[in-house]
């Protein structure tokens, strides 16, 4: 009984290999359709159980989410205001000689509708400035609030409070106004000299409750808002919950991750969403009740179903074990294309399953086999094609400037100015220390900035300090990589060409700072500039290169550098105007220091 079983078997197994696919999934369906019919059925009732509450916790996930952006826009607005009364009324003004008065009130008067005041205060709480509350209420001493002493304590970062009532001012409106108070470290200027100050954005407290107001989940569900800690913000029943009538299980919900997660709270089942508002640390939190008597009648229903399935078990079983057959090798093939289609690069391909399925697998590993072989040779190729474009570019460094500085360094050494010459020869040093970098093409930001610091010391001392020059970082540009010897060559071409004919007061400012996945460094100069044709065709391949004094790199040559190494999107800008100076504008990618070493192991042959 057995030989015949295993000889049946075998039979089987060799006309399956020459069954074509289009019968093994005629006759796998047609033995599969009772227990199908079966199956759906069963899986729409799951589905139509199973998806109320997924309904519920969609929705109340789009409910945050959209009360989550309003309350992100009206704290961005806020953040704004701050910024604004900082970055353009306070950092422009000296107090020995200006007031802040009337830029406070412009202000103010542009964002009366959520702002409640603006104050400024000195480094011991005294009032500096403040509409449209101008006098402290007697007693009153702000540099003991905490908002005072969280701007001081952090001075990078912007300061919410919770809701509180303003009692530093005396407001002639209202003795009991709700506010929410913004609070920031910020630097005073008086007489040229800076010292420390905090800048206050009372906003009103109604502006949140209005985004949070009115708010409808289902079953009666609500949302409420608390700070990082779990303190209360806003809720529906606020008054209640101070009163000691209701409780509120916040300072669970404000240690929870973003997500729905299920509670019991006070014997209640609910569904608790969190979503964390940006900027601020504070949680929005949607409660919905949970219904606990259709969740026993669910399982009960399943109970009865799943007796219905035991009676159709064996021809169930005899499907799976058909169609499994039937679909494993296709899956399996499906999912070494898609590991192929993902870029993945040893990636097994088996044989197996029936005629049609085998002869399609053999036929993918040799086309991916005979495509791994062009692919490796186009890559080489192309690596080194463009590993020699970019070696020839930075070939083209002239040598002018290497004589010029050595004679500049033995003519101040023979005038006994040894002071300036030791500073020449420490900054020729540390510039080719960078501008070698080990052969290493992709260099941290702070050294390419680095080496046009030291570029400008030596040029102010061969000019005799005929300009001056800056090159600052912006906030977000910490651990960033760029192209090796972009700036210096545009550095060179600002001063050849636009401080050629300035007599003095020359400037020439270099500013590196974050936009979004971009790295932008301008590179301005408030020299001569040029006529919009020139402009034109500055970055214009098609236009001959002229080759002046200088290093003969040029704006061309770090464009089509760049342009070589990331792509179309990214290279140089230039914004000119006769008599009003240049800027040229670097954009890269924003690289980590994984991605520079990446691109770096690319370049290399």
């Amino acid at each position: 009984m057995k030989k015949l079983f295993a000889r049946a078997a075998a039979s089987l197994s060799r006309r399956y290999r020459t069954m074509s696919i289009q019968m093994v999934i005629s006759l796998s369906f047609t033995a599969a359709a009772v227990a199908g019919m079966v199956l759906m059925g069963l899986s729409l009732v799951w589905r139509y159980s199973a998806g109320t509450e997924q309904l519920v916790r969609e929705n109340t996930e789009r409910v945050l989410s959209q009360v989550n952006m309003n309350m992100d826009s009206y704290l961005r607005r806020m953040m704004r205001v701050s910024d604004t009364m900082y970055y353009r009324i306070i950092k422009n003004a000296d107090l020995a000689t200006q007031s802040l008065d009337e830029g406070m009130e412009l202000l103010y008067e542009e964002n009366r509708d959520e702002l409640v005041s603006i104050a400024v205060f000195d480094s011991k709480g005294g009032l500096v400035a403040g509409t449209p509350l101008t006098a402290l209420k007697e007693g009153a001493d702000p540099a003991s609030s905490d908002w005072y002493q969280a701007a001081l304590d952090k001075m990078e970062n912007l300061h919410f409070s919770t809701p509180h009532i303003q009692r530093l001012f005396a407001d002639p409106d209202s003795s009991f106004r709700w506010v929410v108070s913004l609070s920031r470290y910020v630097q005073l200027t008086r007489e040229g000299s800076t010292y420390s100050g905090v800048l206050l954005v009372d906003m009103g407290f109604s502006g949140i409750e209005q985004v949070c107001r009115d708010v409808e989940l289902a079953n009666g569900g609500y949302i409420y808002l608390t700070d990082a800690e779990g303190e209360i913000i806003y809720h529906p029943r606020q008054q209640l919950i101070y009163a000691g009538l209701e409780e509120e299980n916040n300072l669970t919900a404000a240690v929870l991750p973003d997500g729905a997660h299920a509670e019991t709270f006070q014997g209640e089942k609910r569904l608790v969403t969190v979503k964390t508002v940006g900027y601020t640390g504070w949680k929005l939190v949607g409660v919905v009740p949970r219904a606990g008597a259709g969740d026993d009648g669910h399982y009960i229903f399943l109970f009865g179903l799943s007796m219905l399935l035991f009676s159709a078990f064996l021809m169930a079983f005899l499907n799976f074990r058909i169609s499994a057959r039937i679909s494993d090798p296709i899956r399996r093939l499906e999912q070494s294309v898609k590991e192929l289609e993902a870029g993945a690069q040893e990636v097994a391909i088996r044989e197996d399953g029936c005629y049609e399925v085998r002869r399609l697998a053999h036929s993918i590993a040799s086309m991916v086999s005979t495509m791994r072989h062009l692919m490796d040779d186009i890559i080489l190729q192309e690596k080194r094609k463009r590993r020699s474009e970019l070696e020839v570019l930075q070939s083209q460094i002239n040598p002018h400037f290497l004589y010029n500085t050595l004679d500049s360094v033995i003519w101040m050494t023979e005038a006994g100015r040894y002071d300036e010459a030791i500073q020449m020869v420490t900054s020729l040093a540390r510039l080719f220390r960078i501008a070698l970098s080990r052969g290493r093409s992709f260099i941290p930001l702070a050294d390419e900035l680095e080496h046009a610091r030291h570029y400008m010391t030596i040029q102010q001392i061969r000019y005799q300090d005929k300009f001056t020059a800056s090159v600052t970082a912006g906030k977000g540009t910490e651990g960033l990589y760029t192209l090796k010897l972009i700036v210096q060559p545009l550095l060179e071409n600002a001063i050849y060409h636009g401080m050629a004919a300035a007599e003095e007061d020359g400037r020439i400012t270099v500013t590196a700072r974050r936009e979004g996945e971009d790295l932008v460094i301008d590179v301005t100069d408030n020299g001569i500039g040029m006529p919009p044709e020139v402009v034109e065709r500055l970055l214009d391949e098609s236009q001959p290169q002229t080759r002046s004094s200088g290093s003969g790199i040029g704006v061309r040559n770090v464009h089509r550098r760049i342009r070589l190494t990331f792509g179309e999107p990214y290279g140089l800008e230039v914004f000119s105007e006769p008599d009003e100076g240049t800027t040229v504008r670097i954009r890269l990618p924003a690289l980590t220091a994984e991605e520079a070493a990446q691109l770096q192991r690319e370049e290399e042959p």
